[in-house]
C-alpha cells in the first residue's frame, strides 16, 4: 500500500477546510499511518508464527489463533485508515465537479459570462452538504471500528495467556501463549486514543459548520427584517406627506392664519 499516494490527495483538502479538519489530517498521518507504517507492521508481523499453544495436535493451533484473532489488529487499522480518509476524497470530487461546470460555461457563453460560482471552493449550498456528509460518514467509522476492535478483544486488552477450549481439533482445553503482549498491548492503546482524539476533532468540526451556518442565516434574516421594516416606514411617511398636502390645499386662506 503506498500511503504517500494517499497523502498526496488528502493534501488538497486543506484548501477547502477548516482548522479542525487540518489537525485531524495532521494526526492521522503523523500519529496513526506513520506509527502503522514504522512500528506497528512489524510489531504484529510475527503473531501467528510465534503463537505457541502447549499441544502439537495438527491444526489445533491455527484453530486456536483464528478463534481468538479473527482479524489481525494490523489489517483492522489498515482498513479503517482506508475508509476513514476516503469522505475527504468527496469534497475533492465535488470542487472538481463545480471547476468543470464553470469551464463548459465560459466555453459556451464566453470568458466575460457570468460565472456559476463566487469561489469554486466555498462550502455553500450543495458543497456544504457534502462537506458535512464526509464529516458524518468519518464519525460513523470510527466509532464503528472501535467497537469492532472492543467487541472482538475484550477493552482492547491482549493477555499473556489464551485458553482455547471446545475448539475441534483440539482434543481438550488447550493454553495457548501471545507473542510479545505487553507491547501490542502499548500499541493498540496508542491507537485507540488516537482514533478517539480524531472522534472529538470530527464531532467539534460538525458542530462549528453547523453552528456557523446557524449564523450566517441569522444575521441574513436580521437584514432582510430591517429592509423590510425601513421600506415600510419610508412608504408610510411618503403617504402621510401626501396626504398633509392635500389637506392644505383644501383649506381656506383664512383657516391657514
Amino acid at each position: 500500500m503506498d500511503w504517500k499516494t494517499l497523502q498526496a490527495l488528502l493534501s488538497g483538502v486543506n484548501k477547502y477546510s477548516t482548522a479542525f479538519s487540518r489537525i485531524w489530517l495532521s494526526m492521522v498521518f503523523v500519529f496513526r499511518v506513520l506509527v502503522y507504517v514504522v512500528a506497528a507492521e512489524k510489531v504484529w508481523g510475527d503473531e501467528q508464527k510465534d503463537f505457541d499453544c502447549n499441544t502439537r495436535q495438527p491444526g489445533c493451533t491455527n484453530v486456536c489463533y483464528d478463534h481468538f484473532f479473527p482479524i489481525s489488529h494490523i489489517r483492522l487499522w489498515a482498513l479503517q485508515l482506508i475508509f476513514v480518509t476516503c469522505p475527504s476524497l468527496l469534497v475533492i470530487m465535488h470542487v472538481a465537479y463545480r471547476e468543470d461546470r464553470e469551464r463548459k460555461n465560459r466555453e459556451k457563453n464566453g470568458e466575460n459570462c457570468p460565472k456559476l460560482y463566487s469561489n469554486t471552493g466555498k462550502k455553500h449550498g450543495g458543497l456544504w452538504w457534502t462537506y458535512l456528509f464526509s464529516l458524518i460518514f468519518k464519525l460513523i467509522i470510527e466509532i464503528l471500528f472501535l467497537y469492532l476492535l472492543h467487541k472482538m478483544w475484550d477493552s482492547f486488552d491482549l493477555p499473556r495467556l489464551v485458553k482455547c477450549s471446545n475448539v475441534d481439533p483440539c482434543p481438550n482445553t488447550v493454553d495457548c501463549y501471545i507473542a510479545r503482549p505487553t507491547e501490542k498491548r502499548v500499541f493498540t492503546y496508542f491507537m485507540v486514543g488516537a482514533s478517539s482524539i480524531c472522534i472529538v476533532l470530527t464531532v467539534c468540526e460538525i458542530f462549528y459548520l453547523i453552528f456557523k451556518r446557524a449564523v450566517q442565516r441569522a444575521r441574513k434574516w436580521r437584514k432582510s427584517t430591517k429592509r423590510s421594516v425601513s421600506y415600510s416606514k419610508a412608504s408610510t411617511c411618503h403617504c402621510h406627506t401626501k396626504s398633509e398636502e392635500k389637506d392644505n390645499k383644501s383649506q381656506p386662506r383664512g383657516e391657514e392664519l
